[in-house]
Order: C-alpha cells, then sequence, then structure tokens
C-alpha cells in the first residue's frame, strides 16, 4: 500500500466515521485546542470532557486565564491526575503574555519550547486549529504504526522513536492534515486499541502485518517489566471527638508531602508512636484489611502518587463513616496542599481543614469554637502568617455539637 493509499483510506474513514463533536472542536481556537490536548495527554477523552468544560467555564480565553491563580488552576484539575500539566498551563500562560504580548504563537518553533508542549502536542494544536501541515505521534498513532509496519523494537529505543517520526511524517498528506491527524488518532483510540483491538473493521487491515499474521499482541508496546512487591502497613486512624486526624508526610519517599494516616510498616512500631504521642492506646479498634494496588515507579509524575494516597484515605474513611458520625477531618500540614485538600473536600460531605498554626494557638481556637481536635507539636508548626489563615477558616466552621477536651 503505498503512503498515499494510507493517509486516504484514514480520511475516508474520518469522514464517515470520526469524532466530529467533541467540545474542543466547537469554535475552534489556539487557546482551546491547547487546554484540550494538554489534558488529553496520558487521559482518555471521556475522562476529560467534564473536566475541559469547567475550565472553558472558568478560563474562556487567555486573558481570563493569566488572571487566574495557580491554585485555582489546581482546583478545576483535581481529580484528573498529573498535575505537572496544570502547572504547565498556568506557567506557560505567564510566558505567553510577557513573551508574545497575550497572543498564542502559531510557529511549532515558539510552541516546543513552552512547557509541557512537546513536537507532537504542538503539531496537533497547529493542524487541529490551523490545518497546518505537521503530523502528531501520540500513543494511538504509535500502536498503528507498529502494528501496521510489524515493527518488534523496543519503544524507549531513540532508533525506534525515529522511525516512528519518518514514517508519520511521510504518510501525512499536505493537504487536509487536521482531518488525517483526527482520523488517525480516532482509529487508534475506537479501533486498534491496546486490548482486543476490532481489526475485522478496520480501513487498514488490508496490508496490515499484525492483522495478516493474527499476532497484535506481538506488535504492542514493549515495556520493562516491572517485579510487583507485596508491602504490608498498618495504619493508625485516630478518631476524637467526631474527628479524623491526618498528616502530611514529610519524609522523602514515596509519598513526599501527601496527606495520609500515620504508617508503619510492624503494629508493634504504630503502638509505640501512639504511646509516644499520649493517645490512649487502650482503646484500639482493628479494622479489616484490604488490598490494594499501585505501581508507582510506572508513573512519570509524582502525582498519581497522590492518587493513590488519597484513594486509599478515602476508602479508609468512608469504612469509618458506616461506624462513627464523622463531621470534621482535620489534615495537619505546616503548609496548604491545594490539591488534596480540594480531592478530598469533594469527596466527602464534611468538612475538611488542613490546620496551620502551633499547637498552643490551634488549641485555642478550636475550643473557642466547639471543634473537635487532636495533633502533636511534631506536626504543627508554621508561621504566625499562615496561623491567620488557618484562623479564619476555622472559624467559617459552625460546628456546634463538638467539643474540645
Amino acid at each position: 500500500m503505498t503512503l498515499h493509499i494510507f493517509s486516504q483510506l484514514v480520511l475516508n474513514w474520518y469522514h464517515l466515521n470520526g469524532r466530529k463533536n467533541l467540545p474542543w472542536q466547537r469554535d475552534k481556537t489556539l487557546y482551546r485546542v491547547w487546554i484540550s490536548e494538554i489534558m488529553l495527554q496520558q487521559t482518555q477523552v471521556k475522562t476529560v470532557i467534564p473536566y475541559f468544560k469547567k475550565f472553558i467555564s472558568k478560563f474562556p480565553n487567555l486573558n481570563s486565564l493569566n488572571n487566574g491563580t495557580l491554585n485555582e488552576i489546581l482546583y478545576l484539575w483535581s481529580g484528573l491526575g498529573y498535575y505537572k500539566r496544570a502547572k504547565n498551563i498556568y506557567e506557560t500562560a505567564k510566558i505567553i503574555k510577557n513573551k508574545f504580548n497575550g497572543k498564542f504563537p502559531k510557529n511549532i518553533l515558539d510552541l516546543v519550547k513552552l512547557p509541557g508542549i512537546g513536537k507532537s502536542t504542538a503539531g496537533a494544536i497547529l493542524s487541529f486549529t490551523l490545518n497546518y501541515f505537521f503530523s502528531i505521534l501520540d500513543g494511538n498513532v504509535k500502536r498503528i504504526l507498529i502494528r501496521y509496519y510489524g515493527i518488534s523494537e523496543c519503544l524507549k529505543n531513540t532508533k525506534t522513536e525515529k522511525k516512528l517520526w519518518n514514517l508519520i511524517e511521510n504518510i501525512t498528506p499536505i493537504h487536509n492534515t487536521g482531518a488525517f491527524n483526527q482520523g488517525i488518532i480516532d482509529i487508534g483510540a475506537l479501533i486498534c486499541t491496546s486490548k482486543i483491538p476490532k481489526c475485522n473493521i478496520c480501513p487498514l487491515n488490508t496490508k496490515c502485518i499484525a492483522y495478516k499474521e493474527k499476532e497484535w499482541k506481538k506488535y504492542s508496546f514493549q515495556k520493562n517489566t516491572i517485579k510487583k512487591i507485596k508491602k504490608k502497613y498498618w495504619f493508625v486512624i485516630i478518631y476524637f471527638q467526631n474527628t479524623i486526624w491526618m498528616q502530611k508526610n514529610t519524609i522523602k519517599n514515596i509519598w513526599n508531602n501527601l496527606f495520609y494516616f500515620p504508617s508503619f510498616e510492624k503494629k508493634n512500631d504504630a503502638i509505640q508512636w501512639m504511646k509516644k504521642n499520649q493517645i490512649n492506646v487502650k482503646n484500639i479498634k482493628e479494622m479489616n484489611s484490604f488490598c490494594h494496588e499501585f505501581n508507582n515507579e510506572g508513573f512519570p509524575y509524582g502525582e498519581k502518587k497522590e492518587s493513590f494516597i488519597i484513594e486509599r484515605s478515602i476508602k479508609i474513611i468512608n469504612t469509618i463513616k458506616t461506624i462513627y458520625p464523622i463531621k470534621l477531618v482535620v489534615v495537619a500540614c505546616n503548609t496548604a496542599s491545594t490539591i488534596s485538600l480540594s480531592i478530598l473536600k469533594k469527596t466527602f460531605n464534611i468538612p475538611i481543614i488542613g490546620v496551620l498554626p502551633s499547637l498552643d494557638k490551634a488549641i485555642k481556637i478550636t475550643k473557642n469554637n466547639k471543634i473537635g481536635f487532636i495533633a502533636t507539636k511534631a506536626t504543627i508548626q508554621t508561621t504566625n502568617k499562615l496561623a491567620k489563615i488557618a484562623e479564619k477558616k476555622i472559624r467559617k466552621l459552625s460546628i456546634s455539637n463538638l467539643e474540645y477536651s
């Protein structure tokens, strides 16, 4: 099959079956397509759609985005994962404002220098919006090329990456580039899927090596196998006056700076920690254990680690809610984490707050406002400025039936 026929088959299929009514495909602008492409990095379309709508509703253009704060962007991003992308959007908006007078650049050489925008993302933005002649090479396109041409080399090989770029740049048509790019993405997402591809209805199956050999599994992304390690942890869940205690992990490990329940690899270590912090160990109830599988080493950013610990915390708190009438979750931290707190706040129908001031001041504030509170000096220390912020937040909570003791 010639390269021309390949591209024409993709275009023909797209005109009949391709996705043409996605939110970012309506009222196309460089800004809207840019936001969608960043959100779509390592995330499926169905997941992105509600986040895109919410984001565009708050920040419809570059000017409104530049008037927003990073915290506002992160809040809208809560739950989407890979939060580095949100930070890249914030930084890119500032660069465009200062370097390009607030106008989105149309030169691919300028685009690829912006945070979070590589060659493929830049090509997608320019071809989808302006129909410029630039190829894309995302995961869907790679999967099609690998199977179609029977490429079995490891994708992490630079030589293989160059080979794939060479192939797609030769296949991409000069005219209707945007339609072709969307078409090949759609074929990869809807037909040539990573698991159980629908080869019998694929427009490219007549010359596809993987289809001919009935070996689509053979021609797939080859990743290094990560050995699964089983670990056992004991979580200390402190329940006091309708309050659940969480703390920010300041130790540099896989949960660095994430909110979690104090955890220990041994039960005895957990008991000793409670004794050291003057927590009544005689009134302990053991919950049923559960298994949770995750893979930290496989994630390019640390946000998936955060998703894991938040998910685990949610699972435990939901279990406790069936036993105790929890009315407030207190999170210990010395710097507010918008990401973590916003995820927790959206998940529970109970107030959640990061308590920032010193222990003595915290006790005074919570006692005066009849809010259940428990803490240790090791977890609550900060500046007077943050203490005032915390005090304002705490005073907004009107929970009259909780008392400090």
